[in-house]
């Protein structure tokens, strides 16, 4: 969380956010799934298959560390100014931006390597991987920008270390269990790349689905409210991220046990398990929606606004809240999907929102009151798509019924690395 910089430096990061998102979240779309196959391999007794999974996952992860720390480093600017930057914003967005592309191996692997240690059993040891970089990311944040007063670059800095850190636990905790392995056949590579990727552009589009509409949000707030308009929202959506990676968290949380008890065939246990993860998701995202609701009126200070855009954050915020929970159910309905393989209903789920979100601010803002529908279409767009994933996962249900079974006995394909459905 980078605070302390006034109106410019929150809206540069602002802008230049979607691209650090987008390096962490294909970290995470390569480690979950090469997890969610490792995890269904080992239910099955196929030790060896899941071997090649994590080999063909950190080779992954490899190769796209190389291939995004070349792209961000030599075409930053146009990838900037595609996002919105402009005037002053842009060469504080490029400082930041810099500094980010030399530690993009770090936060790949830091993303990447931690669902395996869920999947391993490892729960407690990959929070402690996780706190522990975010913990540092703070420290750090604290001492470059406000004591060393290194700006933007201070900031960058903390962000890589935060993920260094959390990269070496886990390596240390793959090493330690004898999980670390770059060993695969070549007849083995492009079968266990297809599953990979497969599954893992579902928890990738989950990752970067906000970060998505956070882009949108941008360009229409730009047009309509200008960079103050950027900078409140900037406020908001830090607010609103936290609790979003706290509910992505209890989806990924239940992922190993969703993969596993699929991989067994245990539907009953599967279902008790997204029951779990519904309430649980629930009961965080009300508690959540409180605390922010009534600090609303110090968030802005918090990131050293100017007193404008803090009154503009505390009026504003309630509106965002209303969307959390709907977000909730979205959210754990998706990983609920890509974790018993059925990415197809995942992908629809994901890419759906900013369509909607795209669609309403087209349409309504020139019609019904300009900037303040801007925010009004993020929630519109959440809710219909948190009504589409309750009626997704009824049609499931309905269909294993509809065929004379009972849901926790289907006989649902499952996919492998030699035949992927």
């Amino acid at each position: 969380m980078e605070i302390g910089w006034g109106d410019a430096g929150l809206s540069a990061v602002t802008i230049v956010y979607p691209i650090v998102a987008f390096i962490q979240a294909v970290g995470t779309g390569l480690g979950m799934g090469g997890a969610i196959y490792f995890s269904i391999e080992r239910a099955r007794g196929q030790d060896k298959e899941a071997n090649r999974l994590i080999a063909i996952a950190n080779w992954l992860m490899l190769g796209f560390s190389v291939l995004l720390t070349t792209l961000v480093l030599f075409y930053n600017a146009p990838m900037l100014k595609l996002l919105g930057a402009s005037g002053n914003m842009l060469p504080l967005a490029q400082e930041y931006i810099i500094i980010i592309s030399f530690g993009t191996g770090l936060q790949i692997f830091g993303t990447g390597l931690v669902p395996f240690i869920r999947n391993l059993g490892g729960s407690s040891f990959a929070m402690i991987s996780m706190v522990s970089g975010f913990a540092t990311n703070i420290v750090f944040d604290y001492l470059f920008v406000w004591v060393w007063e290194q700006g933007m670059t201070g900031a960058a800095l903390a962000t890589v270390l935060g993920q260094g850190l959390t990269m070496l636990f886990a390596l240390a905790y793959l090493f330690r269990k004898g999980r670390f392995t770059m060993k695969i056949h070549l007849d083995q590579v492009l079968p266990a790349t297809s599953s990979v990727v497969r599954v893992g552009l579902a928890p990738f589009g989950l990752a970067m689905s906000p970060n998505i509409s956070l882009m949108i949000i941008n360009r229409f707030s730009a047009s309509y409210g200008g960079e103050s308009a950027i900078a409140v929202y900037a406020c908001i959506a830090y607010m609103i991220s936290i609790i979003s990676l706290i509910l992505q968290g209890i989806g990924d949380g239940s992922q190993p046990l969703i993969s596993r008890f699929y991989g067994e065939d245990n539907h009953r246990q599967l279902r008790s398990t997204q029951g779990l993860a519904y309430g649980f998701s629930l009961l965080l995202a009300f508690a959540s929606c409180l605390i922010l609701y009534v600090s609303r009126s110090q968030i802005g200070i918090l990131f050293g606004t100017s007193v404008e855009v803090n009154q503009e954050v505390s009026a504003i915020l309630p509106i965002f809240l209303v969307s959390v929970p709907f977000v909730a159910i979205s959210r754990i309905t998706t990983s609920g999907f890509y974790a018993s393989q059925r990415v197809v209903l995942s992908y629809l789920l994901i890419f759906i929102e900013p369509v909607l979100m795209l669609v309403f601010m087209l349409i309504l803002p020139p019609l019904f009151g300009g900037q303040i529908m801007i925010w009004w279409c993020t929630v519109f767009a959440r809710i219909l798509c948190a009504v589409l994933a309750c009626g997704m996962a009824v049609s499931v249900k309905k269909r294993y019924l509809m065929e004379g079974k009972q849901y926790e006995n289907s006989t649902n394909p499952k996919c492998n690395l030699k035949n992927p459905v």
